[in-house]
């Protein structure tokens, strides 16, 4: 996957129907390398507040660095948070927040969803990101297909989930996006 795929996975769930974003406040929980942290900042622009959680301090650094080279001062503001997100977090309450390729690592995750949506405000949305498949390997432990998704989106009290988007992958056949609101 390149830029412009991390950006189509995530545009609808980020995005109005106007092209605008559904708020300006947003995180992104196991961001890792800031792949989506960097397509999530595009879609917000420079008036995005981007909270960008991993537990890989150097990983965080590079964000900093490729989002100052990539948007200079057209940047969100990017606050960079070295914490795992499945311990309770000291963030202000979000419009959104990204999950890309990262609840697969969780042998359980209804839990974490739970956590996660305190996070939200009223009307907020997650987009979580990931492989098609119930069944994983060694490098993806825990994936889980949208309709996996979608019955455990319900159960943790999300009303509505949407398919966003997909794209292939040549390790676990699709990933796919979806919204939970």
């Amino acid at each position: 996957m390149n830029h412009a795929d991390h950006v189509a996975l995530l545009r609808e769930g980020v995005l109005d129907p106007t092209g605008q974003p559904r708020g300006l406040t947003w995180a992104d929980l196991g961001s890792g390398g800031g792949a989506f942290t960097l397509a999530l900042a595009d879609l917000l622009g420079a008036e995005g507040i981007i909270y960008s959680v991993d537990r890989d301090a150097s990983a965080l650094a590079s964000q900093g660095s490729e989002m100052k080279a990539r948007f200079g001062g057209a940047a969100p503001r990017l606050h960079l948070i070295t914490a795992d997100y499945t311990r309770p977090l000291a963030l202000p309450p979000l419009d959104g927040i990204v999950m890309a390729n990262t609840l697969h690592f969780q042998p359980t995750i209804e839990p974490v969803v739970r956590q996660v949506m305190g996070y939200l405000r009223a009307g907020g949305r997650l987009v979580v990101v990931e492989y098609d498949t119930d069944r994983g390997n060694v490098w993806v432990p825990h994936p889980f297909s949208f309709p996996a998704w979608e019955s455990l989106a319900a159960r943790c009290g999300f009303r509505e989930t949407q398919l966003l988007a997909t794209v292939p992958s040549r390790f676990l056949g699709r990933i796919y996006s979806a919204a939970s609101y």
